[in-house]
C-alpha cells in the first residue's frame, strides 16, 4: 500500500518574495521542490509557472523559467567561470556566444567571485562553492529559484552571506524564491512566506503572522518561545 508524500498543497510566491519551506525531516520539503522542478511527478493537481502549466512546458522552456539548487555542491574540476556558464544551457542552441559570456561574467562580478574564476570549483570552500552553484542557476535566469537546504554544512558567517545573497537578488530581479531551510531564526531573518508541513499536508501558509510558539510547537513537537529583538523574531527553545 503506497502513502503520499504530500497532499492538498496550495500556495502561491509573488515575484519579489522569499517563501520558507518548513517542517520536520521526512515531511516531504525536498520532494516539494523536485516536483515543483518535474524532478519528481506528481500523481495529481497542477503548478502554474507565470500562469503556465509546468508539466506541459518542454524541457527546455522549464529550464528557462525553473533553476534548482540541490542540497549539496558537486564536486567538479571545472573552472568557476565554465560551471557557470553550464547555466547557460537552456539557452545554446549551437554555440555559446557573447551574450551568454557577459551574463556569466556579470554574475561573477555581482557575486564577488572575481578572484576565483579560473579556480577549480573542488578548489573552493563549501560557502564559496555554494555561491558558485547560485550564480550557475541564476545564469539561467529563472522566474523561479528553487533551494534545498542552501546553508547546510556552511559555517555562521557563510549562511548569512548565502541568504543575503538570496534576498537581494529576489528583490533585485523579481524572483520568486522557494527555499528548505532548517534554522527557523535565519528563515524569520531573511524570508518574508512561509509554508509549514506536517503530516504530508499544510499547516499553515502565510506571512510572519504564521510563526508563533504554537505553530512550531505542533509542526516540530518542541516548546519555544518568541521574543522580539530589534523589531524582529527570535525563536527559543524552552526543551532544555
Amino acid at each position: 500500500m503506497s502513502t503520499n508524500v504530500l497532499e492538498d498543497v496550495s500556495f502561491t510566491i509573488e515575484p519579489g518574495q522569499c517563501l520558507a519551506v518548513l517542517g520536520n525531516n521526512g515531511v516531504g520539503k525536498s520532494t516539494l521542490l523536485k516536483c515543483i522542478n518535474r524532478i519528481c511527478s506528481i500523481q495529481a493537481g497542477s503548478i502554474y509557472i507565470d500562469g503556465k502549466d509546468a508539466y506541459k512546458m518542454k524541457n527546455k522552456i522549464l529550464a528557462q523559467n525553473v533553476a534548482y539548487v540541490s542540497q549539496k555542491s558537486e564536486n567538479s574540476n571545472m573552472t568557476v567561470f565554465d560551471t557557470i556558464l553550464l547555466g547557460r544551457k537552456p539557452y545554446i542552441d549551437w554555440d555559446i556566444t557573447a551574450e551568454d559570456r557577459q551574463i556569466v561574467s556579470d554574475l561573477i562580478d555581482q557575486m564577488g567571485l572575481n578572484e576565483y574564476t579560473l579556480r577549480d570549483v573542488s578548489t573552493l570552500s563549501g560557502g564559496e562553492a555554494q555561491i558558485v552553484m547560485l550564480a550557475r542557476a541564476l545564469a539561467q535566469q529563472p522566474k523561479v529559484l528553487l533551494l534545498d537546504e542552501p546553508t547546510s554544512n556552511l559555517d555562521l558567517r557563510n549562511q548569512h552571506e548565502v541568504l543575503k545573497i538570496i534576498r537581494n537578488l529576489a528583490e533585485t530581479n523579481e524572483i520568486c524564491v522557494a527555499l528548505v531551510i532548517h534554522d527557523l531564526n535565519l528563515a524569520i531573518q531573511y524570508c518574508d512566506r512561509f509554508l509549514l508541513l506536517k503530516d504530508a499536508n499544510v499547516y499553515s501558509n502565510g506571512g510572519i503572522e504564521t510563526i508563533t510558539s504554537e505553530s512550531i510547537g505542533s509542526v516540530y513537537g518542541i516548546e519555544v518561545e518568541i521574543i522580539e529583538h530589534k523589531n524582529k523574531k527570535l525563536i527559543i527553545s524552552n526543551n532544555y
